[in-house]
C-alpha cells in the first residue's frame, strides 16, 4: 500500500481536477469562456469524426456501422491538449497582432493540426474540395488515414506544417530554425510527453543559448504530460513539481504549469498563462532591441497536464479510458462488431453537440467562426509554414573566382578546404540574414575557420577573457556549432524549411548519428513533390569532411563511410551524392548544391592538403560531365585499353592514379584509360535516376569487356548496386572500405583494405589477360614493395617519405 506521503505526491501530478496554474488570472470574460469552449467542442468533435466516420458526418441520423471506415486508423491520445492550446493561441494572435507558427511534436497529433485548419478555413482554400459544408465535412473525415487521403502526422499535405513527426524528437530543434532570423516569428510548439524522452529533443532544448533576442524570434514550448505512449508510462509525468521545475531551469527556461481536467478553469488557466509568456517574450525582446545588447534570457515555457485522449469517456465496460494508455490509438476500437460501443461513440460524438456548434448546412456558426485570426496570421496559413514562398536566391559570389591555380595535375599540392572556407566565408558575408552554416564543433577542426571572417560563432552563454585568443564566439555569429549532430540538423532542417539556406559540416564517422533524421527530410521532400501547393524549398547540404581515409590518427571507431549507402537508398528524385576529388572540383560542387532546391546533396571531401588534378576550367567540365577520362593519365588515345583505372574520392583517386604510375613504369605497354566519378550517381542507368547514362555512354567509358579496377570511397558493394546489370557487369572489380582499420599509417589503412596502389597495381597483372604470367617478376616487385611499405610503417609510426611526398611522374622523369 503506498503511504500518506505518496498518495499526496502522486495527487499533486494527477491530470485531475480543478485547473492548478503558476499564473492565476481569469482573463477571460463568461461570454469568451463560453465561445472558447464552444470552438474546442468543435475541433474534438471533428478530430473524432476523423478516426471514425466516412459519412454522416453530422450525425442528422442514428450512428451505424455503415457510417464507419473500414479501418479505424489515427490516434486520439494527444489531439485534446494540442488544440487546447492552439485555440488560447488565436486569441493572443488577434489580440497582440502576433506572428506565429504551430508546431505539433506528438508523432500522430495530426487530427488537432487539421480540425484547426479546417475550422480557420485554411484547409478548403488549400483544398477546394473539402468545403466548409456538410458535403465537405463527410470529404474531410474520410480523406484521414485513407488510401488517397492523408496520414496521421501532421505531413507535407497539412497545411502550416514543417514538421512532420513519424519520427519523435525534432520539434524544438526544428521550431528554432524557423525562428532563427525571422525576429517577429513566436513558433508555438507542443512536445509530447513520449517525444520528450528521447535524445534528440533532450540536447534541444539548449538551443536557448544559441537564440539572439535582438535578431531571432522566440520559441514557446507547451511539454504536453498526458501521462502515457503507447502502453507506458512517460517519465516526465511521473516526477514531482519540484523535479521538474529543477529539470527545466537547469535547462535554462522558465517553465509555467497549467494542470488540471476541469474544462471551465483550465480554460481560464491556459488563456492567462499564455498571455503571461507572451508578454515576458515580448519584453525581453524589447529590452535587447532598445538597448542593442543581447543577452540570453531564462525563455518561459509551459507544462500542461491534461488527462490523456482528454474529453473521452472515463471508462468503457469498466476499463479505463481518458487519461489512460487505452486513448493513445484508436479509444474503441470494436465499435463495428459491439452495438454497446457504437452507441458509447455516437453518445460520446453528440456530447460536444454538433448542433449548438454547425449550422444546418454544416459551417461553423458565426460567432465562433470570428474567434479564428483572418489571412495569413492564421497558423495553418502562416508563409513559414510553406517556406518555399519566403525563399530568395542566394547572393553566391563567382566561386571561379576562388580556383586554385597554376595546377600542373597530380603534382601540385594544396588546401581544397581551406581554400573553400574562403568561397563560404564571402557567401556568408553576402548573406547575412539568410544563410548559415551548422556543424557539431568541427568547423575550425574541418578546415573550415576562415569563414568566422564574416560570421563567428553564436554564443549566448558566459564569455571568458580566453574566448578572446581564437574562440570566435559572438552574440551575432553565422556559424551554429552544439556537439549533437541531432540538433545542428534540426536546427538546419527548420530553417531552410521556413525559406533560407544553409550547409551541414561534418566529421564522415559520426553523420550516421542523423541518418534516420535525414531519412525523414528526404521522405518530406519528397512527399512535397507531390503537393501542388508546397514550394520548392533549399537544399538541405551535407559536407563530409575527415574522411575514413585519414582517420588513421583515430582508428577504426573513426572509419566509416556508410552514409552514402543510407542516402543512396532514397528516391532518386531527392539525393545527390558528390565526390569532387580535388579543390577547384570542390569549389564547383559546392556552388552547384548551394544554388539547389528540393534535394538533399552529400560532398565527400578530405580536409587535409591534397594533391590536386584540374585547373578550374577542366574542373567544371567535369563536374558537369560528373565523370569523365583523364587524359594526362591515360595510355590508351586512339585505341582500345587493357583496363580501365578508375576512381571515386580524394585520396581513392591519389592511390589509384599512383598504382597507374607504378603500371606505366613497370609495363610500359599496358594501355590504360584512367577514369573518374565525381557524381555517384553517373554510375545508375539513365531510366532508374535523372542523372544516370545511357548503357551506351556508360560503355563508350568503361567498355563492355575490359577490365575495371574501380577504387571507391566507400563500401565497395554501393558500386556493384549501381552498376547492376551494366554491359560487362562482370569486369567491374571494386576496391572500397572493408572495415579494417587500427591506428594505422594512411598508405597502412589503404593496404589493409587493398585501396592501395600495390594493391590495385597487383589486381590489373592478376585481370588483364596475358599479365598474371608474363609479369609476374612485376607483380613479386610489387608485393615486396608493399610489404617494405608495412614495415617501415610498423617501426617508424610514419609512411616513407617517398609515399609522403609521391606526385604524378612528370614526362621528363616518366
Amino acid at each position: 500500500m503506498a503511504s500518506s506521503t505518496e498518495e499526496v505526491a502522486a495527487k499533486s501530478i494527477s491530470p485531475y481536477g480543478i485547473a492548478r496554474s503558476t499564473i492565476s488570472e481569469q482573463p477571460l470574460s463568461a461570454e469568451e469562456l463560453r465561445k472558447t469552449d464552444a470552438y474546442f467542442r468543435a475541433s474534438m468533435y471533428l478530430c473524432l469524426g476523423m478516426l471514425y466516420l466516412r459519412k454522416n458526418p453530422l450525425l442528422t441520423t442514428p450512428l451505424t456501422t455503415s457510417d464507419l471506415k473500414a479501418r479505424l486508423l489515427g490516434h486520439w491520445g494527444s489531439d485534446a491538449g494540442q488544440s487546447f492550446t492552439w485555440i488560447h493561441f488565436n486569441r493572443l494572435i488577434k489580440k497582440y497582432d502576433l506572428n506565429a507558427l504551430f508546431i505539433s511534436g506528438p508523432g500522430h497529433g495530426a487530427p488537432a493540426v487539421l480540425s484547426n485548419s479546417y475550422l480557420e478555413g485554411v484547409y478548403s482554400e488549400v483544398y477546394p474540395d473539402i468545403t466548409r459544408n456538410e458535403e465537405g465535412m463527410r470529404r474531410f473525415f474520410r480523406q484521414f488515414s485513407f488510401p488517397g487521403g492523408i496520414g496521421s502526422h501532421c505531413t507535407p499535405e497539412t497545411p502550416g506544417s514543417v514538421h512532420e513527426g513519424g519520427e519523435l524528437g525534432y520539434s524544438i530543434s526544428h521550431a528554432f530554425g524557423t525562428v532563427f532570423d525571422n525576429p517577429d516569428l513566436i513558433s508555438l510548439t507542443v512536445v509530447g510527453d513520449g517525444e520528450a524522452e528521447t535524445g534528440p529533443l533532450a540536447t534541444s532544448w539548449h538551443s536557448t543559448k544559441f537564440l539572439n533576442p535582438i535578431t531571432d524570434g522566440a520559441v514557446l514550448p507547451v511539454l504536453h504530460l498526458n501521462g502515457y505512449k503507447i502502453n507506458n508510462p512517460t517519465i516526465l509525468a511521473r516526477i514531482s513539481h519540484r523535479e521538474l521545475e529543477a529539470l527545466f531551469v537547469g535547462y535554462g527556461w522558465t517553465p509555467y504549469f497549467v494542470e488540471g481536467s476541469d474544462l471551465e478553469s483550465m480554460h481560464q488557466a491556459m488563456a492567462s498563462t499564455l498571455e503571461h509568456c507572451v508578454m515576458e517574450i515580448q519584453k525581453y525582446q524589447k529590452q535587447a532591441r532598445d538597448s542593442g545588447k543581447a543577452f540570453r534570457p531564462f525563455w518561459p515555457m509551459i507544462i500542461l497536464r491534461s488527462p490523456k485522449g482528454w474529453t473521452a469517456p472515463r471508462k468503457v465496460d469498466g476499463k479505463l479510458l481518458e487519461g489512460y494508455w487505452r486513448a493513445h490509438q484508436i479509444p474503441i476500437p470494436d465499435v463495428a462488431t459491439n452495438p454497446a460501443h457504437l452507441k458509447v461513440l455516437e453518445d460520446w460524438m453528440k456530447s460536444y453537440k454538433p448542433e449548438e456548434i454547425f449550422d444546418k448546412e454544416g459551417q461553423l456558426i458565426k460567432e465562433l467562426a470570428e474567434l479564428s485570426p483572418e489571412g495569413t496570421a492564421r497558423m495553418s496559413a502562416n508563409p513559414v509554414g510553406n517556406g518555399g514562398v519566403l525563399r530568395k536566391a542566394l547572393n553566391i559570389p563567382d566561386f571561379r573566382k576562388y580556383a586554385l591555380l597554376k595546377i600542373e595535375p597530380g603534382v601540385s599540392l594544396l588546401p581544397s578546404m581551406s581554400n573553400m572556407a574562403l568561397f563560404l566565408k564571402d557567401v556568408v558575408a553576402q548573406n547575412m540574414t539568410n544563410f548559415r552554416v551548422f556543424g557539431p564543433d568541427e568547423t575550425e577542426s574541418n578546415k573550415l575557420g576562415g569563414i568566422y571572417g564574416a560570421g563567428k560563432k553564436v554564443w549566448m552563454g558566459e564569455y571568458f577573457e580566453e574566448d578572446e585568443d581564437g574562440g570566435n564566439l559572438a552574440f551575432e555569429g553565422r556559424v551554429m556549432e552544439m556537439l549533437s549532430e541531432h540538433t545542428c540538423e534540426g536546427w538546419l532542417e527548420g530553417y531552410l524549411l521556413s525559406g533560407r539556406h544553409g550547409l551541414l559540416n561534418s566529421y564522415e564517422p559520426f553523420i550516421h548519428v542523423i541518418d534516420s533524421m535525414v531519412n525523414q527530410h528526404c521522405k518530406w521532400i519528397e512527399k512535397c513533390l507531390e503537393v501542388s501547393w508546397r514550394e520548392k524549398v533549399s537544399s538541405l547540404n551535407i559536407l563530409l569532411t575527415a574522411t575514413v581515409w585519414r582517420q588513421d590518427h583515430n582508428g577504426f571507431t573513426h572509419q566509416d563511410p556508410g552514409f552514402l549507402d543510407v542516402v543512396a537508398n532514397k528516391s532518386p528524385d531527392i539525393v545527390r551524392i558528390y565526390l569532387p576529388p580535388d579543390g577547384n572540383c570542390l569549389l564547383s560542387v559546392t556552388d552547384h548544391c548551394l544554388k539547389s532546391v528540393n534535394y538533399v546533396n552529400v560532398i565527400v571531401a578530405d580536409k587535409q592538403d591534397h594533391i590536386q588534378f584540374l585547373d578550374m576550367e577542366a574542373a567544371i567540365e567535369h563536374c558537369s560531365k560528373g565523370v569523365g577520362i583523364w587524359d594526362f593519365a591515360s595510355t590508351d588515345q586512339g585505341s582500345e585499353p587493357d583496363v580501365v583505372m578508375a576512381s571515386c574520392g580524394d585520396v581513392p583517386t591519389h592511390e589509384s592514379l599512383a598504382a597507374t604510375a607504378l603500371l606505366r613504369e613497370h609495363i610500359p605497354s599496358l594501355r590504360i584509360r584512367f577514369v573518374n566519378v565525381v557524381d555517384l550517381f553517373k554510375l545508375i542507368a539513365e531510366v532508374d535516376h535523372p542523372h544516370g547514362m545511357s548503357d551506351a555512354q556508360y560503355t563508350s567509358i568503361f567498355t563492355s569487356d575490359k577490365p575495371i579496377i574501380f577504387n571507391f570511397h566507400s563500401y565497395p558493394f554501393l558500386v556493384h548496386r549501381l552498376t547492376y546489370k551494366r554491359p560487362g557487369q562482370t569486369n567491374i572489380h571494386v576496391r572500397g572500405y572493408n572495415e579494417k582499420g587500427n591506428i594505422d599509417t594512411p598508405l597502412e589503412l589503404a593496404i589493409r583494405n587493398k585501396t592501395d596502389r600495390y594493391s590495385l597495381a597487383m589486381d590489373v597483372i592478376d585481370r588483364v589477360p596475358g599479365l598474371k604470367v608474363k609479369e609476374a617478376g612485376v607483380r613479386e616487385l610489387l608485393l615486396n614493395e608493399q610489404t617494405r611499405m608495412k614495415n617501415y610503417a610498423f617501426e617508424e609510426g610514419i609512411d616513407p617519405q617517398e609515399i609522403r611526398d609521391w606526385t604524378w611522374p612528370s614526362e621528363k622523369s616518366a
